[in-house]
Protein backbone atom coordinates (compact mmCIF):
# COMPACT_ATOMS: atom_id res chain seq x y z
CA UNK A 1 0.00 0.00 0.00
CA UNK A 2 1.37 3.40 -0.71
CA UNK A 3 1.97 5.58 1.83
CA UNK A 4 -0.08 8.85 1.73
CA UNK A 5 2.87 10.89 2.02
CA UNK A 6 4.23 9.97 -1.05
CA UNK A 7 0.75 11.27 -2.76
CA UNK A 8 1.04 14.38 -1.52
CA UNK A 9 2.74 15.80 -4.39
CA UNK A 10 3.00 19.75 -5.47
CA UNK A 11 2.83 19.70 -9.30
CA UNK A 12 2.72 23.50 -10.63
CA UNK A 13 1.74 23.93 -14.60
CA UNK A 14 2.79 26.22 -16.73
CA UNK A 15 2.57 27.40 -20.30
CA UNK A 16 5.91 29.24 -22.31
CA UNK A 17 5.11 30.58 -25.87
CA UNK A 18 8.38 29.13 -27.46
CA UNK A 19 9.27 31.74 -30.90
CA UNK A 20 11.67 28.33 -32.08
CA UNK A 21 8.73 26.40 -32.49
CA UNK A 22 6.24 29.47 -33.13
CA UNK A 23 3.47 27.88 -30.46
CA UNK A 24 2.92 27.13 -26.73
CA UNK A 25 4.65 24.27 -25.04
CA UNK A 26 3.67 23.01 -21.46
CA UNK A 27 5.63 22.40 -18.04
CA UNK A 28 5.01 20.38 -15.37
CA UNK A 29 6.85 21.41 -12.34
CA UNK A 30 7.11 19.02 -9.28
CA UNK A 31 7.90 21.04 -6.36
CA UNK A 32 9.74 18.72 -3.25
CA UNK A 33 8.77 18.52 0.37
CA UNK A 34 8.77 21.28 2.43
CA UNK A 35 9.51 23.83 -0.90
CA UNK A 36 11.48 27.20 0.16
CA UNK A 37 12.34 29.64 -2.41
CA UNK A 38 15.48 30.62 -0.01
CA UNK A 39 17.33 27.07 -1.08
CA UNK A 40 18.15 25.88 -4.27
CA UNK A 41 17.78 22.77 -5.58
CA UNK A 42 19.28 20.25 -8.21
CA UNK A 43 16.52 19.60 -11.05
CA UNK A 44 15.78 16.87 -13.33
CA UNK A 45 14.39 17.65 -16.79
CA UNK A 46 12.15 15.07 -18.60
CA UNK A 47 10.91 14.50 -22.01
CA UNK A 48 7.70 13.55 -22.65
CA UNK A 49 6.88 15.24 -19.06
CA UNK A 50 3.80 14.21 -19.16
CA UNK A 51 4.12 10.51 -19.67
CA UNK A 52 6.99 11.06 -16.96
CA UNK A 53 4.57 12.16 -14.41
CA UNK A 54 1.72 10.00 -15.48
CA UNK A 55 2.92 6.73 -16.27
CA UNK A 56 6.18 6.86 -14.59
CA UNK A 57 4.92 8.28 -11.24
CA UNK A 58 7.87 10.50 -10.95
CA UNK A 59 6.41 12.93 -8.78
CA UNK A 60 5.42 9.66 -6.35
CA UNK A 61 9.13 7.92 -6.14
CA UNK A 62 10.63 11.66 -5.57
CA UNK A 63 8.78 12.15 -2.53
CA UNK A 64 9.55 8.77 -1.47
CA UNK A 65 12.91 9.03 -2.13
CA UNK A 66 13.44 12.66 -0.47
CA UNK A 67 11.17 11.60 2.56
CA UNK A 68 12.81 8.43 3.12
CA UNK A 69 16.00 7.89 2.07
CA UNK A 70 17.46 11.33 2.78
CA UNK A 71 18.00 12.27 -0.43
CA UNK A 72 18.41 15.65 -1.30
CA UNK A 73 15.53 17.73 -2.08
CA UNK A 74 14.98 18.27 -5.66
CA UNK A 75 13.09 19.73 -8.45
CA UNK A 76 11.71 17.97 -11.61
CA UNK A 77 10.63 19.43 -15.21
CA UNK A 78 8.16 17.60 -17.58
CA UNK A 79 8.14 19.32 -21.22
CA UNK A 80 5.12 17.93 -23.07
CA UNK A 81 5.14 17.14 -26.32
CA UNK A 82 2.95 16.65 -29.08
CA UNK A 83 2.73 12.84 -29.90
CA UNK A 84 1.99 13.85 -33.45
CA UNK A 85 5.46 15.67 -34.24
CA UNK A 86 7.59 13.65 -31.55
CA UNK A 87 9.91 12.75 -33.50
CA UNK A 88 10.67 15.30 -35.46
CA UNK A 89 11.06 16.99 -32.52
CA UNK A 90 13.56 14.44 -30.59
CA UNK A 91 15.50 12.80 -33.70
CA UNK A 92 18.22 13.81 -35.17
CA UNK A 93 16.95 13.77 -38.35
CA UNK A 94 13.53 15.42 -37.74
CA UNK A 95 12.82 18.71 -39.01
CA UNK A 96 11.87 20.20 -36.24
CA UNK A 97 14.79 18.77 -34.14
CA UNK A 98 17.17 22.53 -34.53
CA UNK A 99 13.95 24.43 -33.30
CA UNK A 100 13.05 22.05 -30.32
CA UNK A 101 16.91 22.12 -29.11
CA UNK A 102 16.63 25.89 -29.18
CA UNK A 103 13.76 26.33 -27.17
CA UNK A 104 15.06 23.51 -24.91
CA UNK A 105 17.80 25.73 -24.04
CA UNK A 106 17.27 29.01 -24.44
CA UNK A 107 13.70 29.40 -23.52
CA UNK A 108 12.28 26.57 -21.22
CA UNK A 109 15.62 26.36 -19.06
CA UNK A 110 15.86 30.36 -18.76
CA UNK A 111 12.10 30.36 -17.80
CA UNK A 112 12.40 27.64 -15.12
CA UNK A 113 15.74 29.59 -13.52
CA UNK A 114 13.76 32.78 -13.69
CA UNK A 115 11.07 31.55 -11.66
CA UNK A 116 12.35 28.63 -9.73
CA UNK A 117 15.67 28.37 -7.36
CA UNK A 118 17.43 25.15 -9.59
CA UNK A 119 20.81 25.34 -9.85
CA UNK A 120 22.66 26.00 -13.17
CA UNK A 121 25.48 23.89 -13.23
CA UNK A 122 25.84 21.53 -15.38
CA UNK A 123 26.38 19.00 -12.87
CA UNK A 124 23.16 20.19 -11.06
CA UNK A 125 21.03 19.80 -14.14
CA UNK A 126 20.22 16.32 -15.16
CA UNK A 127 18.43 15.20 -18.50
CA UNK A 128 15.77 12.15 -18.33
CA UNK A 129 13.91 10.47 -21.51
CA UNK A 130 12.51 7.62 -22.59
CA UNK A 131 13.06 6.11 -26.37
CA UNK A 132 13.53 8.90 -28.76
CA UNK A 133 13.20 11.09 -25.22
CA UNK A 134 16.77 9.53 -24.15
CA UNK A 135 18.37 10.28 -27.44
CA UNK A 136 16.86 13.78 -27.34
CA UNK A 137 18.21 14.61 -24.35
CA UNK A 138 22.00 13.09 -25.25
CA UNK A 139 21.77 15.13 -28.72
CA UNK A 140 21.08 18.44 -26.20
CA UNK A 141 23.73 17.50 -24.05
CA UNK A 142 25.77 17.41 -26.75
CA UNK A 143 24.99 20.54 -28.14
CA UNK A 144 25.59 22.37 -24.89
CA UNK A 145 28.44 20.70 -23.26
CA UNK A 146 28.36 23.95 -21.03
CA UNK A 147 24.98 23.36 -19.98
CA UNK A 148 24.52 18.97 -19.51
CA UNK A 149 26.38 16.21 -18.30
CA UNK A 150 24.14 14.07 -16.34
CA UNK A 151 21.52 11.91 -18.50
CA UNK A 152 18.77 9.01 -17.70
CA UNK A 153 17.88 7.33 -20.99
CA UNK A 154 15.19 4.55 -20.55
CA UNK A 155 15.09 2.25 -24.20
CA UNK A 156 17.29 4.93 -25.49
CA UNK A 157 15.85 5.23 -29.10
CA UNK A 158 19.70 5.75 -30.63
CA UNK A 159 19.30 5.18 -34.23
CA UNK A 160 22.29 5.10 -36.36
CA UNK A 161 21.99 8.99 -37.06
CA UNK A 162 22.75 9.41 -33.30
CA UNK A 163 25.47 6.80 -33.72
CA UNK A 164 27.19 8.53 -36.04
CA UNK A 165 26.88 11.94 -34.10
CA UNK A 166 28.19 10.50 -30.99
CA UNK A 167 31.03 8.68 -33.46
CA UNK A 168 31.62 12.08 -34.96
CA UNK A 169 32.78 13.51 -30.87
CA UNK A 170 36.65 13.05 -29.65
CA UNK A 171 35.86 13.49 -25.81
CA UNK A 172 33.05 12.94 -23.96
CA UNK A 173 34.40 12.13 -20.52
CA UNK A 174 32.28 15.05 -19.50
CA UNK A 175 29.51 13.13 -19.36
CA UNK A 176 27.69 10.72 -16.98
CA UNK A 177 24.84 8.24 -18.00
CA UNK A 178 22.54 5.71 -16.79
CA UNK A 179 21.33 3.48 -18.98
CA UNK A 180 18.42 0.96 -19.08
CA UNK A 181 17.38 -1.27 -21.91
CA UNK A 182 14.68 -4.43 -22.07
CA UNK A 183 15.58 -7.27 -23.15
CA UNK A 184 12.37 -7.75 -24.77
CA UNK A 185 13.11 -4.61 -26.79
CA UNK A 186 14.95 -6.93 -29.95
CA UNK A 187 12.14 -6.77 -32.62
CA UNK A 188 9.98 -3.03 -31.79
CA UNK A 189 8.47 -1.35 -34.05
CA UNK A 190 8.60 2.41 -34.62
CA UNK A 191 7.01 4.95 -36.98
CA UNK A 192 10.43 4.73 -38.25
CA UNK A 193 10.57 0.90 -38.65
CA UNK A 194 11.54 -2.08 -36.35
CA UNK A 195 14.90 -1.64 -34.62
CA UNK A 196 16.73 -3.92 -31.85
CA UNK A 197 16.87 -1.40 -28.84
CA UNK A 198 19.00 -4.11 -27.19
CA UNK A 199 21.59 -3.69 -30.24
CA UNK A 200 21.15 0.29 -30.76
CA UNK A 201 21.80 0.42 -26.64
CA UNK A 202 25.15 -1.59 -27.03
CA UNK A 203 26.71 -0.14 -30.17
CA UNK A 204 25.79 3.28 -28.22
CA UNK A 205 27.35 2.28 -24.97
CA UNK A 206 30.63 1.52 -26.35
CA UNK A 207 30.62 4.19 -28.78
CA UNK A 208 30.23 6.51 -25.49
CA UNK A 209 32.45 4.47 -23.68
CA UNK A 210 34.93 4.77 -26.40
CA UNK A 211 35.35 8.59 -25.83
CA UNK A 212 35.70 8.94 -22.25
CA UNK A 213 32.23 8.80 -21.15
CA UNK A 214 31.18 7.63 -18.07
CA UNK A 215 28.07 4.91 -18.51
CA UNK A 216 26.25 2.40 -16.20
CA UNK A 217 24.40 0.31 -18.26
CA UNK A 218 21.33 -2.76 -17.71
CA UNK A 219 19.99 -4.73 -20.07
CA UNK A 220 17.11 -6.26 -17.97
CA UNK A 221 14.18 -8.38 -18.43
CA UNK A 222 11.71 -5.89 -19.57
CA UNK A 223 9.48 -4.35 -23.19
CA UNK A 224 9.29 -0.96 -24.67
CA UNK A 225 6.96 0.27 -22.37
CA UNK A 226 6.14 2.13 -19.06
CA UNK A 227 5.42 -0.65 -17.11
CA UNK A 228 9.50 -1.65 -17.37
CA UNK A 229 10.70 1.76 -17.59
CA UNK A 230 8.76 3.35 -13.93
CA UNK A 231 10.35 0.37 -12.06
CA UNK A 232 13.54 1.65 -13.21
CA UNK A 233 13.16 5.38 -12.14
CA UNK A 234 14.05 5.04 -8.59
CA UNK A 235 17.21 3.14 -9.01
CA UNK A 236 18.12 5.83 -12.03
CA UNK A 237 16.90 8.80 -10.01
CA UNK A 238 19.37 7.84 -7.12
CA UNK A 239 22.34 7.09 -9.42
CA UNK A 240 22.94 10.81 -9.88
CA UNK A 241 21.13 12.33 -6.48
CA UNK A 242 22.58 10.48 -3.95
Amino acid sequence: MTDDRYLKRTVVKHEIQSQFLNETRKLRIYLPPGYNELLSYPVVYCQDGEEFFNFGRIATFANQLILDEDIEPFIIVGVEVNVKVRTQEYAPFGNRHEAYVACFTEEIIPYVEQNYPVRRTAEDRILAGDSLGGSVSLHIALKRKDMFSKIITLSGAFYIPSQEIIASESDLSFLSLYMVVGLQERDYQTDTGIYDFVDLNRRTKELLEKRGAKVVYFEKDGSHIWGFWQKELPDALRYFLL
